[in-house]
């Protein structure tokens, strides 16, 4: 009774949400329309970059998750105010990940795949290609889950590359090598030679 009672809820949710591949289309377009309108202006001002993520790309990432599969192991080991502080380091540094490729993005196109998905599904992964005007395009997939109501991405594989777990050899290296504070004063430090640079 209540797996039937848990499944149709799940369902009834899944009908009032947005479905992912929509999701992913409407906020690239908008994103993309904002760097081509703007491009001068962000060749002049690159710390505008970071407000354009903010307001269209980071609401629809599940940060937590990311953290956690990006830390591993070591997740288990942080202390409640550990987990916080690298939640927000980690977040910083997707942010300045995002930037950067952002301010790169000119000519290319996203095409988003569409998913088939059960009635009583939380998770997907959402195939994408970047189609380049000089070159091969770039296959990706977001993974995705249901959190808050709606589809947030908690990984995002480049060329078959994962964003978390190509983090998490450094991290777990920082970590043997200076504790999860260690961590977090790395993290902090690549912020700070970042911002002066």
């Amino acid at each position: 009774i209540v797996t039937t009672i848990w499944s149709q809820s799940v369902a009834a949710e899944q009908a009032q949400l947005e479905s992912p591949v929509v999701m992913l289309e409407r906020t690239s377009q908008q994103v993309i329309k904002i760097l081509r309108e703007d491009q001068e202006l962000l060749r002049q001002e690159p710390e505008r970059v970071y407000k354009l993520i903010d307001d269209y790309i980071l609401p629809h990432l599940d940060e937590v998750t990311m953290a956690k599969l990006a830390l591993g192991k070591n997740w288990n080991k942080a202390s409640k105010e550990q987990k916080i502080a690298f939640i927000e380091e980690f977040r910083n540094l997707l942010v300045r990940t995002y930037g950067k490729s952002l301010v790169e993005f000119k000519d290319q196109e996203i095409r988003y795949f569409p998913v088939n998905l059960d009635r009583d599904t939380d998770k997907t992964s959402v195939k994408a290609e970047v189609i380049q005007p000089n070159g091969p395009s770039i296959p990706m997939a977001y993974r995705m889950r249901v959190k808050d109501n709606e589809w947030k991405v908690y990984d995002i594989t480049i060329d078959g590359i994962s964003l978390v777990t190509s983090y998490r050899g450094t991290f777990t290296q920082e970590v043997r090598k200076s504790g999860i504070d260690g961590l977090l004063q790395y993290l902090r430090d690549k912020k700070n030679s970042k911002v002066s640079a």
